[in-house]
């Protein structure tokens, strides 16, 4: 019996059930628990949490089975184990915070078709070393083809979010409705944050002070 099973069974899951959870599939976790997936940090993090444990206990799969010479793995308490419905995981209930960054997505609505910002994270993904001492960094898709051919569509921005933006910077704008913008930034005004995008046109245009909430800087890129 693998440290991964001996895990799983005592947090009272199923194989199905953590793949539900931990957003992959059956035959994935039977690798893992079987040897023919080695256990990364990308693993260990997306497992963590519906497993009660933290990813350094996941990543220590060098213990001996349970019952093989050299000792065995003891097992979590069942009352550490995570509910059986989940619940959103926040900043603050994410195993492993300092490795690990939240994913945002926006999705189209209205007849505008302006992309809004949805709440909560939709995933969680290991910190780049370069914002490994970054304060509250996130990824975030690329949706549209606004910005082609700088960003595309499904690529994964990461975003520094108290990093000042220079001319030329990519941004992720979010206005005070919900709406977000991913575009060039171009210089800050008085009244307004001028942005650049290049499609249907390459043109510059300003949204006002008074209709923005956040402006972060794009400090690296994931392709899909």
């Amino acid at each position: 019996m693998t440290t991964m099973r001996e895990l799983r069974q005592a947090a009272g899951l199923s194989q199905e059930r953590l793949a539900e959870l931990a957003g992959t599939s059956q035959p994935q976790i039977n690798k893992l628990e079987t040897g023919q997936r080695k256990m990364t940090v990308d693993w260990a993090v997306k497992l963590a949490h519906p497993l009660g444990v933290e990813p350094a206990a996941l990543l220590g799969l060098d213990f001996p089975p349970a019952g093989a010479a050299g000792g065995t793995m003891p097992r979590p308490s069942r009352a550490t184990a995570p509910p059986l419905v989940r619940t959103p995981a926040t900043a603050a209930q994410q195993p492993g915070k300092s490795a690990s960054m939240p994913v945002r997505a926006a999705a189209r609505g209205g007849v505008d078709q302006e992309m809004f910002l949805e709440d909560g994270p939709i995933d969680w993904i290991v910190r780049p070393d370069y914002l490994k001492n970054a304060r509250d960094p996130y990824a975030m898709y690329v949706v549209g083809e606004s910005m082609m051919p700088r960003f595309r569509p499904a690529q994964l921005l990461h975003v520094n979010p108290h990093k000042p933006p220079a001319p030329g910077a990519g941004v992720v704008v979010v206005k005070r409705n919900k709406a977000v913008l991913v575009k060039e930034f171009v210089r800050r005004g008085p009244e307004a944050v001028v942005l650049r995008e290049y499609n249907p046109a390459d043109r510059e245009f300003a949204v006002p002070l008074e209709e923005l909430d956040t402006l972060h800087t794009v400090v690296g890129l994931q392709e899909p």
